[in-house]
């Protein structure tokens, strides 16, 4: 199917992702109904290639459907990042089997890097892969993994197996016998991503599962993951932006006060806010495209406008939504006014590895010259 085929089916799918949002967001529960259109109406083969039976969307269209399906649901938004991060990488290295079936959706994948040992530090994993006899053995505690008990299909790093190299990537399947999830997610935000640590213990997978070379899970982690992930989830950040704006100009246009008949928003404080809401948004919107636009072309500056993009959706997230709930008052604390759980969902940004303290430092080292890593 086409990318433009499945784009418009982009409203109907966000508006069954609004439809569950709020029961989404109070049962911790996955957004199982906004997957199910998803993968029905071919999104979850988006970023796969036609050649395997997929839409062949680049940057610019992902970015657009994660973004619109966060405006509704940010859980949904991160578990469909997730997907196409993972998607990104079977794409690159994966067996032509496992990308049709990916590419026909009948498949979700999500990426299995940050672990308990390095924390955010995802590009240096702990977990082991030894070899025996025909088979690879991985042992790993993962620390967080979105949709982890949902996802057919873990993109997974482990130290090299025998090559020198920070790490190596495997495709390990959920199904597959020493898998565990010791936890159940209950958090602040995101709340039905289904983020939970995953504990591997004896995991045989097939050498025929490496993506990409022995030692060379670095190389897949900043040229493939970083970009897709950077770009996905300033996405998300965005799309949970554009609806507390939104929904934040709509109650004050249509809260009053009664014994001066007058609304919230004639008073030029209340303006002054959603105005700088309002910047705040389309500055992101606007980084945001611009970044894709580099990654798309390959432009000498793509690598830093990646790391700014993520930088700044997240910090700017939070901004929009301490302004949000000032200028709500007590109603912001009521669900039905509906902007404390984009509140809540975009605080997640800013400590998603890379961490926005991360990132700043790596953009520091990048305009003076420095080697990022």
């Amino acid at each position: 199917m086409s990318t433009e085929r499945i784009l418009e089916k982009l409203e109907s799918v966000a508006a069954i992702a609004g439809e569950h949002a709020a029961a989404v967001d109070a049962e911790a529960s996955f957004p199982a109904a906004t997957l199910r259109a998803l993968r029905e109406h071919g999104f979850l083969g988006l970023v796969s290639a036609p050649a395997v039976g997929g839409g062949g969307a680049s940057f610019r269209p992902a970015v657009d459907v994660v973004e619109r399906i966060g405006r509704e649901c940010g859980s949904s938004a991160m578990v469909l990042c997730m997907h196409y991060c993972g998607v990104a990488v079977i794409e690159t290295h994966g067996e032509d089997s496992v990308r049709r079936r990916v590419a026909k959706g009948e498949l979700l994948a999500t990426l299995a890097f940050s672990e308990a040992g390095s924390r955010s530090h995802f590009w240096a994993p702990l977990s082991s892969a030894k070899k025996e006899r025909d088979a690879i053995v991985l042992e790993a505690e993962k620390s967080w993994v979105t949709s982890a008990s949902n996802a057919d299909l873990y993109v997974w790093s482990s130290k090299p197996l025998e090559q020198k190299g920070e790490s190596t990537i495997w495709l390990v399947p959920r199904s597959a016998k020493g898998l565990s999830h010791p936890a159940r997610f209950d958090g602040l935000g995101l709340r039905g991503n289904d983020s939970l640590p995953v504990t591997a213990k004896g995991v045989r997978v097939k050498t025929s599962d490496r993506l990409g070379p022995d030692g060379g899970g670095f190389g897949v982690m900043m040229g493939v993951v970083l970009p897709w992930f950077s770009l996905l989830s300033s996405a998300c950040s965005l799309g949970l932006m554009e609806a507390m704006v939104q929904r934040t100009s709509a109650h004050v246009a249509g809260t009053r006060f009664a014994h001066l008949d007058s609304s919230l928003a004639q008073l030029p404080t209340i303006r002054a806010y959603l105005a700088r809401m309002r910047v705040l948004t389309d500055m992101t919107r606007a980084l945001l495209d611009d970044a894709a636009e580099a990654v798309s072309t390959s432009r000498a500056d793509a690598s830093l406008r990646v790391l700014e993009a993520k930088a700044a959706s997240g910090e700017s997230a939070t901004q929009v939504g301490d302004l949000a709930m000032r200028v709500c008052g007590g109603a912001a604390f009521r669900r039905d006014v509906a902007v404390e759980r984009p509140f809540r969902d975009a605080r997640a940004a800013t400590i998603m590895a890379p961490t926005t303290d991360a990132l700043y430092d790596f953009i520091g080292k990048a305009i003076t010259g420095q080697d990022l890593f």
